[in-house]
């Protein structure tokens, strides 16, 4: 009778998980219909689920069928502690039959009356995605093939939650990608500007930013950047940076110590960011360029009359993992009238299966002086063409027009 009540709740279960109906929800309706399900289907008195936060360090209480105080108070447990703890950290099913402060971190959970708990991890694609767990009032032992059957809940919910979640993130980082760039570029007498940004099909919306404001004492500042990695975390760090560069820029006029401050900040507050950033200063009075370099590719000029070359400048070590960095430099562009100057990220040169060298030679080829927006439209042609980018381009084309 025992097989026959086991094999009952696994058909059951797996009822529950495979029904069509439970695709049309968000996760948060699927996730209350569910644990509903398995409140009944396991008779038990709470069915909750934790989720891991953005830092992989806590679980936090989500959802939960019976004990709702769980959601409403926002309890965490730490990952390695207590019992949703231990579940989290060992990736295994997990279940105490004593629930007192000894075997767990909650104290809402021995408070109502739990004296039994089973816990299993949500995993999709190798990601931790959180721990859902069952309570009962009454002393129990869970059978293997119960254990199975939450396994299964756990694997329906952890889809959800994985998906959810890259979902809400590619929105998220493509607001902020969208949000931070330039809404308008400078309009100075002398000085014409033009910029691209397209997002990576394959890596989705990442750290690449650009950036052209302008500055006190008839001076702009032109940024381009690249954070390592990609999706919200990289987008976030991005906005972090681009801000903190701004600020630099206000108050030191060499582009090289705005990088130097902008790297200090990134060691000590971004911890295990790295990013590439060019920054450039223009005096329109002057007709000069000053511009720094940590880390990136260098810009490509165009004079009149004369073959287009990547200008040779200082490049000092990346921004961030608190390389130590210490003199950097700064190159004074010449740009006579009629000169073009591009600045870009990798993603416009690089592809798979192609030498960077090659693309940066295509690269040099295509810019010649020209406008901005007709430099960028023949860039973006020649470089892009018909073939999605697999990675982020940001290009900005700079030109002095008298």
């Amino acid at each position: 009778m025992a097989d026959a009540g086991s094999s009952s709740i696994r058909l059951r279960v797996l009822d529950a998980v495979m029904d069509g109906a439970l695709k049309d929800l968000d996760l948060g309706k699927l996730l209350e219909v569910l644990l509903t399900s398995v409140r009944e289907l396991f008779a038990v008195d709470t069915a909750t689920v934790l989720l891991v936060d953005r830092s992989g360090s806590q679980l936090v209480a989500r959802a939960t069928s019976g004990l709702e105080e769980e959601v409403f108070q926002g309890v965490r447990v730490p990952v390695g502690r207590g019992f949703a703890g231990r579940v989290a950290h060992l990736r295994e099913p997990v279940q105490i039959g004593h629930v007192d402060e000894s075997t767990v971190v909650n104290p809402l959970l021995w408070e109502h009356g739990l004296r039994a708990l089973l816990g299993v991890p949500m995993i999709a694609e190798g990601e931790l995605t959180g721990v859902v767990h069952v309570g009962s009032t009454a002393s129990r032992r869970f059978t293997d093939e119960e254990i199975e059957a939450l396994e299964l809940v756990a694997d329906r919910l952890a889809v959800a939650v994985y998906m959810d979640r890259t979902r809400s993130e590619r929105a998220a980082a493509a607001m902020l990608q969208e949000s931070l760039l330039p809404t308008r570029l400078p309009n100075t007498a002398g000085w014409e500007f033009a910029a691209r940004y397209v997002a990576g099909a394959e890596s989705g919306v990442g750290g690449d930013w650009y950036d052209v404001f302008e500055l006190p004492g008839d001076r702009i500042g032109v940024v381009i950047g690249d954070v390592v990695g990609s999706g919200l975390r990289a987008a976030v760090v991005m906005g972090r940076l681009r801000s903190a560069l701004r600020a630099y820029a206000l108050e030191y006029p060499d582009p090289a110590e705005v990088l130097g401050k902008l790297d200090r900040k990134a060691s000590h507050f971004e911890h295990d960011t790295m990013a590439t950033v060019a920054y450039a200063v223009i005096d329109t009075a002057a007709h000069r360029m000053s511009l720094a370099v940590a880390g990136h590719l260098p810009p490509v000029l165009a004079v009149p009359g004369v073959e287009a070359r990547f200008v040779a400048v200082h490049v000092d070590p990346p921004i961030g993992f608190d390389l130590g960095s210490t003199g950097r430099r700064s190159s004074a562009i010449e740009m006579p009238p009629g000169s073009l100057i591009v600045v870009y990220t990798d993603g416009l040169v690089e592809r798979r299966g192609q030498d960077l060298d090659a693309g940066l030679e295509r690269l040099r080829r295509v810019v010649t002086p020209m406008g901005p927006e007709a430099a960028c439209i023949q860039i973006m042609a020649t470089m892009v063409g018909d073939q999605p980018a697999t990675d982020d381009i940001a290009l900005v084309a700079i030109r002095h027009s008298e």
